[in-house]
């Protein structure tokens, strides 16, 4: 707790005393107001900018330098090889990410919790078993439910894993490291040394493959900008009209054109023809799985009271065991939604290979994941990290091991890079938590 210093003793004349006084506490509070949350004091854009300025001086970057770093590795890549941001590249980049983006979520929420979950590789290959062995001819099911059953299981593994966790005590790491050899002896057990599971079903193989007409893409996209542009003017107004916090309203707009631009520019690239003996034109389904479950976890961890609670745990958990949260009720929740997650993760690796072997590398998968969540902006510390860090890091883990494969760099260098580049996101997280720490 910072010091409280006695205030000085006001000067002759008492009342230009006081006046002084109450001034430099309007100013301290206004500081205060800031470093704690832009919104309080801000106006216009302009006091909106510079209070947010005063934050990312006191150790509250964000994803800024992911998002610089982010930019470089393109400049870098694009210099080395033209190819990298032509159109086929960029799609191929954001197929290729999506797996390691689901994965990244599913980790943010043992690491908001300030626990991990090292099984989520294995477990994303466990759905994946389940799903392709239920389409197979010899059961033919549908798509649909043989889906459905794979991501019930895979939450039931997570519902197993947070119930020795939460209630029984043990250690998360121990727990997600026995799953991890665990569920990989299932899948070796299942499909046997060095086997592999095709997948028949083509709406299955589609997910990862197939792509919605260059229309449907700009009919979605408008929907999809319409859609999160009237909620966040509506949630702003409606805030700032009760006298809540929330941003000026031109700061509102600000938001809804980048998303606006965002969209444009996705599109645009995803209706340019990368194919090579067939045109190829669309924005591929997988991007739409990967931002529906990106929407779902985002209003799940802001908008109810469960998710706040998490944040809570990750912050403090006696203080939150204290006010009444059920620490092990939401511990449990969390590796459940991990689980499931992984599961959607496993679906959309195996729609991408069409088919599911003992070549899956779910140690790697992993740790890919605890990278890109933390490369993200998510802490290892628990309490601070949201599921859009699961994007911004898996972009970043797959521009890297895209960009090096264009250059033909082996395995090897991809693995020394990604690790400088963790290493570098851990020390910005741990500079800047002590430089919060020093400004209070």
């Amino acid at each position: 707790m910072a010091k409280v210093e006695e205030p000085a003793a006001p000067p002759p004349g008492g009342a230009v005393g006081d006046e002084q006084l109450t001034e430099a506490a309007a100013a301290a509070s206004r500081e205060a107001a800031q470093r704690a949350a832009p919104e309080l004091e801000a106006e216009s854009l302009g006091d909106y900018l510079r209070a947010w300025f005063v934050r990312v001086k006191s150790g509250e970057s964000s994803s800024l330098p992911v998002i610089g770093g982010l930019l470089l590795i393109t400049i870098l890549f694009q210099s080395l090889n033209s190819l990298f941001l032509s159109a086929g590249n960029l799609v191929n980049l954001l197929i290729q990410g999506s797996a390691y983006m689901l994965l990244a979520m599913a980790e943010i929420f043992a690491l908001l919790l300030g626990e991990i979950d090292l099984s989520i590789g294995f477990v994303s290959g466990i759905g994946g078993i389940l799903a392709a062995e239920l389409v197979k001819q010899q059961y033919g099911w549908p798509w649909w439910a043989a889906i459905t059953v794979a991501l019930l299981a895979c939450a039931g593994i997570g519902l197993l894993h947070g119930t020795l966790i939460s209630r029984v005590g043990l250690p998360s790491f121990v727990v997600t490291l026995a799953g991890l050899l665990g569920w990989q002896g299932v899948m070796l057990l299942v499909l046997g040394k060095g086997g592999a599971l095709p997948i028949n079903d083509k709406i299955f193989n589609d997910i990862a493959s197939a792509s919605l007409s260059p229309v449907a893409s700009w009919i979605v996209m408008i929907l999809i900008v319409a859609a999160y542009g009237l909620r966040a003017w509506l949630h702003d107004s409606r805030r700032r009209s009760t006298g809540l916090v929330a941003p000026p309203a031109s700061f509102t707009l600000l938001k809804i054109a980048g998303v606006a631009a965002s969209g444009v520019v996705l599109v645009l690239i995803c209706n340019t023809n990368r194919g090579v003996r067939i045109p190829i034109r669309g924005v591929p389904w997988v991007v739409l799985v990967v931002l529906a479950v990106l929407v779902l976890w985002t209003f799940v961890l802001n908008r109810l009271r469960s998710g706040r609670y998490v944040y809570a745990i990750g912050g403090n958990a006696e203080a939150a065991r204290r006010a009444g949260v059920n620490l092990a009720r939401i511990k449990t929740m969390c590796f459940v939604f991990a689980s499931l997650t992984a599961g959607v993760a496993g679906l959309v690796y195996a729609s991408r290979l069409r088919s599911v072997s003992t070549a899956l590398d779910g140690g790697k998968l992993v740790l890919y994941a605890v990278a890109a969540a933390v490369i993200g902006g998510t802490s290892l510390f628990g309490g601070r990290g949201k599921p859009s860090n699961a994007i911004i890091g898996g972009l970043v883990i797959a521009a890297i091991d895209n960009g090096m494969g264009l250059q033909g760099y082996s395995a090897a260098a991809v693995y020394v890079v990604t690790a400088l580049v963790l290493l570098g996101a851990v020390t910005l997280d741990a500079l800047a938590r002590r430089g919060r720490t020093y400004g209070k």
